[in-house]
């Protein structure tokens, strides 16, 4: 039985932590997003296509304390420059969410309220070893070290034990309800492996699930209980609907919702497949079509991440070869399930032999030839035989399996099916051999339609391209002369023979110059050791007036006390002397200096900064310190001075 057409497609990314900016691992899930919402819009179809960021909870916090800055001036920088590089990789989101959007904040609030009415979710007590960095408490099974302490089995910190009130959600009443859905949705978690290990995880039990933390300000406060913060992930998961019009916009809401297919990393695995799906339940909201687990980029055969040194800046490739390259290889190189590896002589490659050998020149001989034999026309072609009438066969089969692939999400084996029919073009043309018959006056029909079946093949491939590659598609269309552009023609219009014969064409160019691999690792290379020791210099240096300057309360601080923040390895609290008051402060320079050290020393601290929680303890100020390979150097006086003196 033939599938019904939905009018509608809703895809969406995670939303993104703004601790960090972004990275390949970024870019490679909303690449394929902005892939699969392209194709869909060449089916007809309207489409919605959410990303955004996530920008509460305690990690953010902890890095805008860092870096002095509230969490939200934080959030409001980084978001600058995720929404720069999607617009560089020519990423055609419909909304980008932002999880301190005042609507996003009154959806979460009304479903939390909603549960809670219903008994879903209740007030208990929670006992866990917690991790900050992955703002997830950790399974029961990880052993407990020697020492006595736990080590996240995700990012290899350690994790701290936590005890507090907390609301709970009754996961474990959904777990038969959550493997029956499974069994009559075999397709809701993709790929099957992943279904497999969701599957396992679920019927070993569930347990409740602690969703509000009272050690945390910053996030989304309980209704009616505002000590108590709404933990991260309840928070963010709600985005896919909040974002899609839930509690503002119901007709948006009643057009996209459930979402067809939410794209994540496998590492967010159980919050999307075992989490959020029984948070719908709950609610009585229908559930998503597909939760799609990638693969990771590795580098060295390790995850990237900022915490391990290895992450590769976006930025770098894309002045160096620009976004379609970048999105060709990272689509094409492994199958969306799988892990990749990333190289720079793969990549270089990959550019190389693909796109400026196959695609490249096959649409710059083909164009010159075009020039050189018929003046810079579309040719009118003569009579059609067998090579012609296989070349056009070849591609209505390449065209249904390439959208066939699409449809499935198969976008690595999507680009294979186009590349073999380039490779059959290329042979089309080396087996009729166009410059020997331009010699010969009596095959001047016979060279016209060689030159005409050459350009449709090379029309309608960069149609089929055009979801991962629009820019190239675009480019090629216009040496084509074409009056639209390739996302403005439906699939089902695609035509092997569309190109108008008289057609004026345009002057061919080299669409991928070739790449030298030693140059190209210098300048990827150099920047990436810069980032590892140095990441500040990355940043350009933002200036103040001196109106500004003078809002800073700089005064001399002495150290009365000091002690190691339990659980960290950076921290100090550290209790200092005003003059006119005693404060508290927490500093990260427990790896320069030891608590014994500082008692007794003066230094510079801002006074009038707002005060922010750090692991759960208030912190009244900051120190002045540089920061050289990573650790803290603070500027001592070098005699004594009344603490509180003011500093100019």
């Amino acid at each position: 039985m033939e599938e019904k057409f939905k009018p509608t497609f809703y895809v969406t990314t995670p939303i993104y932590y703004v601790n960090d900016v972004p990275h390949i691992g970024h870019a490679y899930t909303t690449i394929i997003a902005d892939a699969l919402a392209r194709y869909q819009r060449l089916s007809g179809k309207k489409v919605y296509f959410l990303t955004g960021t996530d920008e509460h909870g305690q990690k953010i916090e902890k890095a805008a304390a860092e870096k002095g800055l509230k969490p939200k001036e934080l959030a409001d920088r980084v978001v600058v420059r995720f929404k720069e590089l999607w617009q560089k990789l020519n990423i055609s989101y419909d909304y980008f969410i932002r999880t301190t959007e005042e609507f996003h904040e009154r959806g979460v609030q009304k479903i939390f309220q909603q549960l809670l009415a219903k008994g879903d979710i209740y007030k208990g007590t929670y006992q866990g070893w917690y991790c900050v960095s992955e703002e997830n408490f950790l399974p029961e099974d990880v052993p407990l070290e020697a020492e006595g302490y736990k080590i996240c089995p995700d990012c290899g910190r350690k994790a701290l034990l936590l005890e507090e009130e907390s609301y709970f959600f009754r996961l474990s009443a959904y777990q038969q309800p959550l493997l029956d859905f499974y069994a009559a949705h075999p397709r809701f978690v993709r790929p099957q492996s992943r279904m497999n290990e969701v599957v396992s995880f679920v019927r070993q039990g569930l347990k409740d699930l602690s969703i509000t933390r009272t050690s945390v300000r910053w996030g989304i406060p309980v209704p009616g209980d505002p000590k108590h913060t709404i933990y991260v992930w309840f928070d963010a998961l709600h985005n896919y609907v909040t974002g899609a019009g839930y509690g503002w916009n119901q007709e948006l809401f009643q057009t996209f919702w459930p979402a067809d297919v939410h794209l994540i990393g496998k590492d967010i695995l159980r919050f999307h497949a075992i989490f959020w799906p029984a948070f719908l339940m709950a609610a009585g909201l229908p559930l998503p079509e597909t939760v799609f687990g990638h693969g990771w980029w590795l580098k060295d055969e390790t995850k990237m991440s900022k915490s391990r040194g290895n992450v590769l800046d976006p930025y770098l490739i894309l002045e160096k070869v620009g976004a379609d390259a970048l999105r060709y290889f990272l689509l094409r190189e492994v199958p969306i399930g799988l892990d990749g590896s990333f190289s720079h002589e793969g990549f270089v490659q990959r550019v190389n032999s693909d796109l400026a050998n196959d695609l490249g020149n096959l649409v710059q001989r083909t164009l010159t030839m075009a020039f050189n034999y018929f003046g810079g026309q579309v040719p009118r072609p003569g009579e059609e035989t067998g090579s012609d009438r296989e070349l056009a066969r070849s591609f209505f089969e390449t065209r249904d399996r390439v959208f066939s692939l699409y449809d499935d999400y198969a976008l690595s084996r999507a680009l294979e099916e186009i590349w073999v029919f380039l490779n059959v073009t290329n042979k089309y043309l080396a087996d009729n051999e166009p410059w020997k018959l331009a010699k010969k006056p009596e095959s001047r029909e016979r060279l016209a339609r060689i030159i005409y079946q050459a350009l449709c093949a090379i029309r309608g491939s960069s149609y089929l391209l055009y979801p991962v590659m629009p820019e190239t598609a675009e480019k090629i269309w216009t040496l084509l002369g074409e009056s639209c552009q390739p996302g403005e023609v439906l699939k089902s219009s695609l035509d092997f023979y569309g190109l108008a014969p008289g057609a004026r064409l345009h002057q061919p160019r080299a669409l991928f110059p070739r790449i030298d691999l030693a140059e190209f690792i210098g300048e990827m290379e150099k920047p990436w050791a810069r980032a590892e020791t140095a990441p500040k210099t990355e940043e350009k240096m933002e200036y103040i007036s001196y109106e500004e300057f003078k809002k800073m309360d700089l005064r001399v601080a002495k150290v009365l006390a000091a002690e190691r923040v339990p659980g960290t390895s950076k921290l100090l609290k550290l209790q200092i002397d005003l003059g006119s008051e005693k404060r508290q402060i927490i500093a990260g320079v427990a790896e320069t200096y030891s608590p014994e050290e500082l008692v007794g020393k003066e230094f510079i601290v801002i006074a009038n900064l707002q005060p922010a929680v750090i692991r759960g303890i208030e912190s009244q100020g900051m120190l002045l310190a540089a920061e050289v390979e990573g650790k803290a150097i603070i500027p001592f006086f070098d005699r004594e001075l009344p603490p509180g003196t003011k500093v100019k």
